[in-house]
């Protein structure tokens, strides 16, 4: 469906070529301050137009707040939120091969199938125009999170087809055990990513190969796909709802919604397959004392921490205070320019040349996409975190039972 979200809902509405595309947000906290202002800028790094390598389809995606504010300030009513298409070229798609064909690896068949018609120009609900109700969304959500809780969210590009930032190795055959790895996820700002435009990859050697393999996919009229790195940093203990609802979970459910996504791995991942228990295990360790005058005001710090973390953060199913990093793998974008054998609507067999504005490789403006759905995720999970421990200390205390720590937020930490 096109609801995200128990606590901190986010639905979104809209297609490719439809006349504005947006969300509604409900189960934000009242009294915090929200303008357009806070939400354009993680718009602005999702818009298409951006560089070379990406689609020319020129949208400004200007956001417009039209419900749940007031004077600046959330009043805890559902949020509105509204971008117009203002680029849109129907006319690409109305040719002889684009009505006939459904695109080879697209979701023309399936949308086809499931509702027995579909969107006649553009992706539908399909295409990357629905995430910018994700990304509105997800920018109130992080939003708070900075404010109570100090969290950091960064995303960036990992890998381009086979050009990798962290190449795996027989030493490393995951980035969790790679110490290069794990300094740059501890320091990586969403400033630092953006100084490696048009590819978001933070290095300047890997960032002129990736920007050249995507450019000759493009010329090629071909597409490459890649993955996206996130990171979550300041994330209160105790978020996520075993059994099913894991904090892994939901996480791989969000991130696996984005359109072109093909694989999610947390932690060491696949990787971590090939390392014995022993070197894969995480020591727990006293956790050091954050000095005072830093950190979040707001935030008790745990007090163990591990001296590795193969886990990613997560372990049973529930955050341990420890960065939460994962990564997202995205295919080549399907619609390309490359006369392609196919069947049509009715079965016989053709030739299509797909038309339109596409990107040759859509990693790097996933880059804030995958950062609004990690917010969205972590948000519902605090929620739900903050319900319990509210209620639970309305209860008179157990005898002879530790208290847990909490914050006066009511999520333990």
């Amino acid at each position: 469906m096109s609801t995200f979200g128990t606590h901190f809902k986010v639905t979104t509405y809209g297609e490719s070529h439809c006349l504005s595309v947006g969300c509604i947000v409900d189960g934000c906290p009242p009294g915090m301050a929200l303008t357009e202002a806070d939400i354009q800028p993680q718009m602005t790094r999702r818009r298409p137009g951006q560089s070379a390598i990406t689609t020319p389809r020129n949208e400004k995606d200007r956001v417009e707040i039209q419900s749940g504010t007031e004077f600046g300030i959330t009043l805890g009513t559902p949020i509105g939120m509204r971008v117009m298409n203002e680029n849109q070229r129907k006319q690409d798609y109305g040719n002889q091969t684009m009505d006939i064909y459904p695109r080879p690896s697209h979701a023309d068949w399936t949308y086809m199938e499931k509702y027995g018609v579909k969107a006649s120009s553009g992706g539908g609900r399909s295409s990357a125009r629905e995430t910018i109700g994700r990304v509105a969304g997800g920018a109130i959500a992080e939003k708070y999170l900075r404010e109570a809780y100090g969290v950091e969210i960064v995303a960036f590009t990992n890998s381009i087809g086979n050009e990798f930032l962290f190449p795996p190795t027989p030493e490393h055959p995951t980035c969790a055990t790679n110490p290069e790895y794990l300094k740059l996820i501890e320091v990586i700002t969403r400033e630092k990513v953006d100084q490696f435009l048009p590819v978001r990859c933070p290095n300047d050697e890997v960032t002129r190969r990736m920007e050249k393999l995507v450019a000759d996919y493009k010329e090629k009229e071909d597409s490459i796909g890649g993955t996206v790195t996130c990171v979550i940093r300041n994330c209160p203990t105790g978020l996520g709802e075993p059994c099913f609802d894991k904090l892994e979970a939901t996480l791989a459910h969000a991130m696996l919604s984005i359109p072109a996504t093909k694989g999610f791995e947390i932690g060491s991942g696949f990787g971590g397959c090939q390392v014995p228990g022993s070197i894969h295990n995480d020591p727990f360790i006293k956790a050091p004392v954050v000095p005072a005058g830093t950190g979040h005001a707001s935030v008790q710090r745990p007090r163990l921490t591990t001296k590795t973390n193969n886990s990613g953060g997560v372990q049973g199913g529930i955050s341990n205070g420890a960065p939460i990093y994962f990564t997202v793998a995205f295919k080549p974008p399907a619609t390309i320019g490359q006369a392609q054998t196919t069947a049509n609507y009715d079965t016989a067999e053709g030739v299509l040349e797909a038309k339109g504005r596409h990107d040759p490789c859509v990693v790097p403006r996933a880059v804030p996409i995958v950062e609004a759905m990690a917010a969205l995720v972590i948000m519902d999970a605090v929620l739900a975190q903050q319900a319990r421990t509210a209620a639970r200390a309305l209860l008179p205390p157990l005898k002879g039972v530790v208290p847990v720590q909490e914050t006066q937020n009511g999520v333990q930490s």
